[in-house]
């Protein structure tokens, strides 16, 4: 047997690096064609130093086994929904911070914002996890009755935080769990036959609401005027017909712009000629299409799919359920997020306010993922390779 402990998975490390230095590239050239209200921000500089802290966490959770993970799954899941709680209460109103017609972040002195909905993605993921893990313990023989309970269970947990999130609103988050939730259903040991008949019923419902939605628009419509989501119609019909809709079409359009301007092979290094909000957040890769073209955009996403494929590989791998349950919720993050950014940028989806893991702006979401790759660097560092496996 090796030695599991120097089992680094230096790959993986690698390619966090290459995404780091190409998050810094992109902001510093970005930086001056930031509108004059971010002249006061280093978002270089910020980046930096939430990678810096990023790094030291990832060398923190090295030091312990993942499974130990499992005692805290549930009052770190008890934190995150009383975090979330306090921003729908709004309370202490005194922190609580509203941006963009969202409330979704706690103003600390001497910190900045926070964003609760970012950080508690590891604590869904280590709930469920835990439950699928102490559920197959528990029933070894697996029947429909057994099935159900553990889908009970992962819902249990998964829609009361999706809710929380999505009424900040934050639908864009909300999704993001569902998508964690929805990849560590696949490998739960749930039987085929029950887990297709529950998407089929999801994606019934799903095409329903879009049938309701093209063909009797007018209550759907008068319904969501009188909620908290309200944008989704507007966003809807800019992301469909984005020209007819110059207001909620406005950020698609121009990012479309960016993106076709830059062709094969860009307009080179610092040279942006389209102005797109918030370019260097949720629309980065506008800035990376622009500048360096096609062939700069395929290089992102060439090292996306070794991040996606790295982590799948550390999954199978994995001799422990439970670390393998871990790497698949973060790897349904992950791909969820990517797809839907860069999708978002070329109307494949509908804009939503994803950032681009590793590349955009961001503390919350950063700390975030640079967590997961740590908790998913711990699980393959503990995997044990044996001879005549």
């Amino acid at each position: 047997m090796k030695n599991q402990q120097t089992n680094i998975d230096y790959t993986l490390i690698l390619i966090i690096i290459l995404l780091f230095t190409a998050s810094i590239f992109a902001l510093h050239t970005i930086d001056p064609y930031l509108p004059a209200k971010y002249d006061n921000q280093n978002f270089l500089l910020k980046q930096t130093q939430w990678y810096i802290i990023g790094g030291i966490l990832i060398f923190l959770i090295m030091l312990i086994d993942y499974d130990r993970l499992r005692q805290v799954a549930w009052v770190l899941y008890g934190v995150g929904i009383t975090t979330l709680l306090m921003l729908f209460f709004r309370f202490p109103a005194s922190i609580v911070h509203e941006a963009n017609n969202a409330v979704s972040w706690f103003m600390l002195p001497g910190i900045g914002s926070v964003q609760p909905g970012e950080l508690f993605k590891i604590a869904h993921v280590l709930i469920i996890a835990h439950l699928i893990f102490g559920h197959n313990m528990k029933y070894v023989n697996r029947t429909n009755k057994t099935d159900l309970w553990l889908f009970t269970k992962i819902m249990l947990v998964a829609l009361p935080p999706m809710a929380l999130i999505a009424v900040q609103p934050d639908l864009g988050g909300a999704l993001v769990l569902a998508s964690i939730t929805g990849a560590m259903l696949l490998v739960s040991g749930i039987r085929w036959r029950v887990i297709l008949t529950i998407f089929a019923a999801a994606f019934l419902v799903a095409g329903l609401a879009i049938a309701v939605w093209f063909y009797v628009p007018g209550p759907l419509s008068e319904f969501l005027e009188e909620t908290v989501f309200n944008h989704i119609q507007s966003r809807f019909y800019g992301w469909i017909y984005p020209e007819q809709y110059p207001d909620s079409g406005y950020q698609l359009v121009l990012a479309m712009l960016a993106i076709g301007s830059g062709k094969l092979f860009g307009k080179g290094v610092s040279t942006m000629e389209v102005y797109v909000p918030e370019k260097h957040t949720d629309m980065i890769f506008t800035a990376i299409a622009e500048q360096f073209g096609f062939i700069g955009a395929s290089v992102v996403l060439i090292l996306f799919f070794l991040l996606i494929y790295r982590m799948i590989h550390i999954a199978i791998m994995s001799n422990e359920q439970f670390g393998s349950f871990l790497v698949t919720g973060f790897i349904g993050m992950f791909v969820y997020q990517i797809f839907q950014n860069i999708g978002m940028s070329i109307q494949l989806l509908p804009i939503t306010g994803l950032p681009l893991p590793f590349l955009s702006y961001g503390g919350s979401s950063t700390l975030t993922y640079l967590i997961a790759i740590g908790i998913v660097l711990n699980v393959h560092s503990r995997t044990k390779t044996y001879m005549f496996e």
